[in-house]
């Protein structure tokens, strides 16, 4: 394939704004699937978890052929927290499409990553998708976008932009939001017209390695773009290494080009195309693929720092091993090990216990995605609570800073200003949109934790809630944490329905009527401070007498059901929350009672 004829384009979109519907709409374009074949929706997001969230996790390549162009997209995650994908596929593409919805307009997430995309000197075309909904602003929007670009030091090039309407749904883009045509080629011939061809410089081999596949087949796939010279099959190439520059020796069997959704073996593949490797030996991603004779390694990518720990431990409850096939430290380790290899912002920390491990990432969606992964694996584990990772800079304690925007109902805007003020918020903007407020804060990261839980049942699930990581700053102070205690079991057994019945006053469960339990398990909230231990195994004593109406009827208030992310951010810090492969409980780290005493008289002396 000519260079000229490559176009190398990476997507950019906030999460929700049809991103992958786009590019289903692509796919469809280039004609990669014949008549008879209906591949569904969102054909990227192939990924259950995926799918279920509706956003998108891994950065994944696929390519369209348009005439005689061939057209390779990168479909990049939307959210902050899986930023450190977002970083390194980057630097595959010429030019990024970003996607803004035509109502909303550009989001905090959307900066995050064009912040990225035009640092390393992207061209950007702006689609403006979804005109065809109500009260939406197409023309605002634009001015938006380049006031956002603006103030993100753009380049005059890059303010210079083509813009696109239409909407992805309906499968129609056009230069004017209010002609619509009846594809989306316009878009097509622009990305052709405005993307700039691969620039090819000449000189020896050079390639750095920017994602990674895994195949039971043929093991660890080494995926980047050439940027110069070419790559044969069998040809002895060197891996510099990221870190320490080290320069290892290594030969590469097969490669292969992206042909739509599969994967094209060559003989060569020439600079200015992204490739597929297979056969390299420890490669890591950010080595840098060379020329034997003339080893020089590529820039390296700068990956942003983690900002939340949390800490995994082997599951110790007494329902360990009855859900799950992957109970043993070992075992976590092992996945950890493999999961560090691909996903470039996750470290494991050390915690001087064999049986638990420190585990730092982006943030609470980037972990629990981990975690809803490994438990959909067959694994069994426990997290203890989210914690912010604290840094000393210049002799000052300081912490981890987040833009929160919070998009919500205007009658419940007063309610949301005062919980956040409370977790050290500081407001920077309000600003009414039709019936909504959109409120604009800088808070410490720790505040976030459990906010949006709160929020939702404030405003009745209207809120919207995003943030990204903006920078450092010194420390803010105390924040009050949760204030109603915990519901405790007492005994192992099953929840009565007779038993939960009477204790309904006492607080809400989290349980629902014969669940089995355990002691020491979190079974609801207390409806004041402090924790109290309950018995909800007791049955009714029955007698010979019957009274006439002794029996009323049981109403019992349904549980309330946490999502995994939902108890990462409710748990405080003498719990855990156990994670097997069908359930999600919660629990004291000290399952008995006595112990969790001293514990207690200990904290309080070492206080005094």
């Amino acid at each position: 394939m000519e260079v000229s004829k490559i176009r190398n384009i990476a997507i950019i979109a906030h999460v929700d704004h049809g991103k992958t519907t786009l590019v289903d709409k692509l796919l469809h374009a280039g004609h990669l699937f014949k008549d008879h074949e209906h591949p569904g929706e969102l054909i990227m997001d192939s990924n259950d978890l995926e799918r279920e969230r509706g956003i998108t996790i891994l950065a994944k390549n696929v390519s369209v052929r348009y005439k005689d162009y061939k057209i390779n997209v990168i479909d990049t995650p939307g959210h902050s927290d899986f930023g450190g994908e977002v970083e390194r596929v980057l630097n595959m593409a010429d030019g990024c499409l970003l996607l803004v919805d035509a109502f909303e307009g550009p989001m905090p997430q959307t900066r995050f990553v064009l912040q990225k995309a035009l640092q390393l000197g992207l061209k950007p075309i702006v689609v403006i998708n979804k005109v065809d909904k109500k009260n939406c602003t197409p023309d605002e929007v634009h001015e938006q976008v380049f006031e956002l670009m603006f103030a993100l030091d753009a380049s005059e090039d890059q303010l210079n932009f083509p813009t696109f309407y239409g909407s992805a749904k309906q499968g129609w883009m056009s230069k004017d939001w209010k002609t619509p045509t009846t594809d989306i080629n316009a878009l097509i011939e622009g990305v052709i017209e405005h993307i700039p061809a691969p620039k090819v410089s000449e000189g020896p081999t050079q390639l750095m390695i920017t994602s990674l596949e895994y195949s039971s087949y043929i093991g660890r796939v080494a995926i980047g773009r050439i940027q110069r010279g070419s790559i044969k099959t069998g040809q002895f190439v060197v891996l510099v290494k990221r870190d320490t520059g080290a320069i290892v020796k290594t030969r590469v069997k097969e490669i292969y080009v992206f042909e739509g959704f599969e994967k094209k073996k060559m003989e060569e593949v020439k600079a200015g195309e992204i490739c597929a490797l297979v056969g390299l030996e420890g490669f890591e991603i950010g080595d840098t693929v060379a020329d034997v004779d003339k080893p020089e390694a590529l820039k390296s990518i700068a990956i942003d720092e983690p900002t939340m720990s949390m800490l995994f431990t082997i599951n110790t409850s007494p329902f360990y091993g009855k859900e799950g096939k992957f109970v043993t430290s070992r075992h976590i380790k092992e996945r950890l090990d493999k999961e560090l290899e691909k996903n470039l912002a996750l470290r494991v920390g050390d915690t001087g216990s064999a049986d638990s491990f420190m585990v730092f990432g982006r943030g609470v969606l980037h972990l629990s995605v981990l975690i809803e992964t490994m438990r959909r694996e067959g694994y069994e584990l426990q997290i203890g609570q989210p914690q912010v990772i604290i840094k000393e800079i210049d002799g000052v304690k300081c912490e981890p800073i987040e833009e929160l925007t919070i998009d919500l109902p205007e009658n419940v805007a007063g309610k949301a200003i005062e919980t956040v003020s409370m977790r050290k918020g500081e407001m920077k903007n309000m600003e009414p949109k039709g019936d909504r407020m959109i409120l604009k804060f800088e808070m410490p990261a720790r505040g976030i934790i459990g906010l949006r839980n709160y929020l939702m049942n404030v405003t009745a699930g209207e809120a919207v809630v995003t943030h990204r990581f903006k920078d450092y700053q010194p420390y803010k102070g105390e924040i009050p944490g949760r204030i109603n205690g915990s519901l405790i079991s007492m005994e192992v057994g099953e929840a009565i329905p007779y038993s939960l019945h009477n204790l309904q006053d006492r607080g809400k469960f989290f349980i629902d009527p014969s669940e089995p339990i355990y002691a020491g398990q979190v079974i609801g909230e207390h409806s004041r401070s402090g924790d109290l231990v309950i018995n909800v195994t007791k049955t009714k004593k029955l007698t010979n007498m019957r009274a006439s109406g002794a029996d009323e009827k049981m109403r019992i208030a349904p549980a309330v059901k946490f999502s995994l992310e939902e108890a990462l951010e409710y748990i405080q810090s003498d719990e855990y929350v156990e994670v097997t492969p069908k359930s999600i409980r919660l629990r004291k780290i000290f399952l008995d009672e006595n112990d969790r005493k001293r514990e207690r008289n200990k904290a309080v002396g070492a206080n005094a």
